[in-house]
């Protein structure tokens, strides 16, 4: 196992008691598989269900539920964004998705430093409450707040919510991502397991895994950015998740597996992204290639990102591939039979496995660590060393580029910009992804 960075030694906190959320409530989706988006109001509890989610109930039920919905609207403006008594000097993240698996290790790191503040970024505030006390992350380390990120409403909500605080803003993570490996395939096909729902749409009616992992990103940074120029911490970052199997980091094997990630030339996107239009180039939906393509798109944001700010603010723009997390939650629609294997395979096979710790470790290094400063890079880790990985190497000096059995570079490889590969190579489809994402959300 890599040992941990300097900065993730823990220090003693005094908790402090917490009883009510910074920010309750916002727009979010109520997603639907069948038709098209179907957007609601979510509080932190998750009780409350939209308006447009009422119509496949009976009247006692709307009744009831307008009434829960109409009390959580009241309560979201009476109640104000109550500080947690944050210790001053420390940096600011805000963390995507940090309510389970990567994004909660790296953010329960990053808080053990005692030099960071995290904001948690979650759409379940319940369960991401639970989850940083189970971590044992003190209650001044952290805060979180509501974002669903495919509802541009709730993320516009979440910076409003955010600026309330009053914080700098230090670093940003992108991190939350859904996705549904299954969901194209005939209903017949192991009933049960998610098998045959089609594509899932969001608040504002584009393809789910579009939307959440990749368009309430984009926004997100758009929205953010003027707070990470007025930081004080030099560089500031942004650190967008990719994936292997976006094929951006040469012919390595788990770019091969089909469905191949393929945008085409954003032919879904020119014409909107919604029903019946699920993909970015336009073809017949597919679950997990709509989940490849997306993470393209957030390598791709990433380097758009660098090429139009990083020289004129100094803001660090990085993406990073943690390695194979083969234990995440990102797995939970897939088949039990490839969630029992797929960690073993990696664990004695391509001995490729990380642990969520070790890759919660990764993404907080590229968070605060000097050595993961260099604008436009992308980072991509192998297995860790306890599973007989190459993980032991030193994350950015290895330069080993020879191909193992299994077409895997060794632990690490540093791509820099211009060694970015695959469709995310391209500059001219980077640039147009942005003029379409842009004029989807309407960041300016």
């Amino acid at each position: 196992m890599l040992a941990a960075p300097a900065f993730s030694v823990a220090t003693a906190s005094t908790p402090v008691t917490r009883n009510l959320p910074a920010q309750s409530f916002a727009e979010s989706a109520q997603h639907s598989a069948h038709g098209g988006a179907q957007l609601g109001a979510s509080s932190f509890l998750g009780g409350a269900l939209g308006v447009a989610g009422l119509a496949g109930l009976s009247r006692r039920q709307r009744t009831k539920a307008a009434r829960k919905l109409q009390t959580a609207r009241q309560f979201s403006v009476q109640l104000p964004s109550i500080p947690f008594m944050a210790p001053p000097g420390k940096k600011t993240v805000i963390i995507t998705g940090a309510s389970s698996g990567l994004g909660l290790n790296a953010a329960k790191e990053l808080a053990a430093s005692g030099e960071w503040y995290v904001i948690m970024a979650c759409r379940d505030f319940q369960k991401a409450e639970k989850a940083a006390k189970e971590a044992g992350m003190f209650a001044d380390s952290y805060e979180v707040l509501h974002c669903d990120l495919a509802s541009n409403r709730s993320v516009r909500h979440f910076v409003d919510a955010f600026h309330a605080m009053n914080r700098p803003l230090d670093a940003l993570v992108c991190n939350a991502a859904v996705y549904f490996p299954n969901a194209h395939k005939p209903g017949i096909f192991l009933p049960g397991l998610f098998a045959g729902e089609g594509p899932r749409w969001s608040a504002d009616g584009h393809e789910l895994s579009f939307a959440a992992n990749y368009l309430g990103h984009f926004l997100l940074c758009n929205l953010l950015l003027e707070d990470l120029k007025r930081s004080t911490v030099k560089p500031a970052r942004c650190v967008i998740l990719g994936t292997v199997t976006a094929t951006v980091n040469g012919a390595e094997l788990g770019g091969m597996i089909p469905p191949l990630a393929h945008v085409g030339n954003f032919e879904g996107l020119e014409k909107g992204m919604k029903a019946p239009v699920s993909m970015l180039d336009a073809h017949e939906f597919n679950g997990a290639k709509a989940y490849k393509d997306s993470k393209v798109c957030d390598v791709m944001l990433m380097k758009e990102l660098h090429r139009r700010y990083h020289q004129e603010t100094g803001i660090v723009f990085t993406s990073l591939y943690p390695g194979c997390i083969a234990e995440t939650g990102l797995f939970r629609e897939h088949y039990p039979l490839f969630q029992n294997l797929f960690p073993a395979f990696h664990k004695t096979v391509t001995k490729a496995y990380v642990s969520q710790e070790e890759a919660g470790r990764r993404l907080a290094a590229c968070v605060a660590d000097e050595r993961y400063a260099t604008s436009g890079s992308y980072y991509s880790w192998g297995g860790e060393a306890g599973t007989g990985g190459s993980g032991g190497k030193d994350a950015v000096e290895n330069k080993d580029k020879e191909l193992d059995w299994f077409m895997n570079y060794g632990s690490f490889r540093t791509l820099t910009v211009d060694e970015i590969g695959g469709e995310a190579a391209d500059d001219a489809r980077c640039r147009k992804l942005w003029d379409l994402s842009e004029r989807l959300v309407q960041a300016r």
